[in-house]
C-alpha cells in the first residue's frame, strides 16, 4: 500500500500565495510511484484537498477526506506553509494530536525559530554570531527614542516583523526620520518588531537535513541583488543573482557548513532547514535567521542546492518522509 502524503500549503500570512507555489513545486518533485500525493490548501478554518482539478473539504477529525465514496486518511504531512500556522508550531500541534508524522521540526522548535528575536538570542548563547538587535512591542512605540537606537546600533538598521515570514514588512532604515514609519510597516504584519544592526558583507544561505543514517549539508548559495536587500522582488520577481556554489573560500564554506549542522543539532530540527548568513569582510560568519519551511519551487534555493550537490530532489524528499517511519 502506498503512503498517502498531504502537501500542506497556503496558511494565514501574507505569504499564502508563495506557499501555494511551494506546494505545486513539491507536488512535482515527489515520487508518485511510491506515494499518493495530494495538495492540501489551508486558510483559516477552511482546508481543501486539491484532486483532479476539484477541491474537496478536509475532515479535521482525523486528517482525511472523502472522494468517490472512499475515505482517504493521510499518513504523512509535508508542511510548506510559510508563516502562521505552519511555521510557528500551531499546525504541528494539530498533527501531533492526530498522530500524523510531518516534515518539519516539533512544536517548540517551530515556535522558537519563528520568533526571530528569541531564536537569535537563544543561538547567541551557544556562540553563534548574530547582529545586535532591539525588541519593540506595540506598547513601546510611544516611548521609543530613535536617537538611542542609533547610539546602540548605528545606521542603517533593518526593521522587521519578529514573527512572520521575511518577505513582507521589512525596511532598511537609513535616517532617524524613517524609523517610526518603518516600525508601523512592520507592525502591519506583527505586533512585535525587531530593529537589527546592519551587517556589511556577502549574503549566503545554506540548506541541511539529517536522518537516522546520515547528515546532508548542501552546497552554499551566494545571494547578489542590486536592491537594498533580499526583499520580495529579489526573491520572487527575479531581481537577484543566486550563485551556487557561493564564491567564498573553501575554509569559509567549511565553517558555514559546520555551523549550519551545529544549529540543526542545537535546535533538534527535523526535515530540511535553511540558514541565512552574512560573511563580514574579515571572514566572520554572522547568522541572519533560520528558515524551517524553505521555499520549494523549482528555482528556490533548496532545489538549486540539491542539484548542485548532484542529488535528486525526489530522493531527498523520500529520505525525509521515510525517516519518520
Amino acid at each position: 500500500m502506498k503512503r498517502q502524503i498531504a502537501i500542506v500549503c497556503g496558511g494565514d500570512s501574507s505569504e499564502h500565495d508563495v506557499s501555494m507555489r511551494s506546494g505545486s513545486g513539491l507536488y512535482g518533485f515527489f515520487d508518485k510511484e511510491r506515494y499518493d500525493v495530494y495538495v492540501v490548501e489551508m486558510r483559516g478554518s477552511e482546508w481543501w484537498v486539491h484532486i483532479n482539478n476539484e477541491k474537496t473539504p478536509l475532515n479535521f477529525a482525523d486528517f482525511s477526506f472523502d472522494y468517490n465514496g472512499k475515505t482517504i486518511k493521510f499518513d504523512y504531512a509535508y508542511i510548506t506553509v510559510h508563516g502562521t500556522p505552519g511555521e510557528n508550531g500551531i499546525l504541528q500541534g494539530y498533527l501531533e494530536l492526530m498522530k500524523v508524522p510531518y516534515s518539519t521540526s516539533g512544536v517548540l522548535v517551530e515556535a522558537l525559530t519563528f520568533d526571530k528575536f528569541v531564536c537569535n538570542q537563544y543561538l547567541r548563547s551557544f556562540g553563534v554570531s548574530v547582529a545586535d538587535s532591539i525588541l519593540v512591542r506595540k506598547e513601546d512605540v510611544a516611548n521609543l527614542n530613535a536617537e538611542d537606537v542609533e547610539k546602540r546600533l548605528g545606521l542603517p538598521v533593518f526593521v522587521k516583523p519578529v514573527a512572520d515570514g521575511s518577505s513582507f514588512g521589512v525596511t532598511k532604515v537609513k535616517t532617524l526620520e524613517e524609523m517610526l514609519p518603518a516600525i508601523g510597516v512592520a507592525m502591519e504584519q506583527c505586533s512585535t518588531v525587531m530593529i537589527e544592526g546592519f551587517l556589511e558583507g556577502t549574503e549566503i544561505t545554506c540548506g541541511c537535513y539529517k536522518t537516522k543514517a546520515k547528515t546532508v549539508v548542501f552546497p552554499i548559495t551566494e545571494v547578489v541583488t542590486s536592491n537594498e536587500f533580499f526583499d520580495y522582488n529579489a526573491k520572487y520577481n527575479g531581481q537577484v543573482q543566486e550563485i551556487t556554489p557561493a564564491r567564498i573560500s573553501a575554509d569559509i564554506a567549511d565553517r558555514v557548513s559546520r555551523i549550519t549542522s551545529m544549529i540543526y543539532d542545537i535546535l533538534h530540527c527535523n526535515g530540511i532547514i535553511r540558514v541565512d548568513y552574512i560573511i563580514s569582510p574579515d571572514g566572520k560568519i554572522n547568522m541572519l535567521e533560520v528558515n524551517t519551511t524553505p521555499g520549494m519551487t523549482a528555482t528556490s534555493f533548496i532545489p538549486q542546492q540539491v542539484r548542485a550537490a548532484g542529488l535528486n530532489i525526489k530522493d531527498v524528499l523520500t529520505d525525509i518522509v521515510e525517516n519518520q517511519f
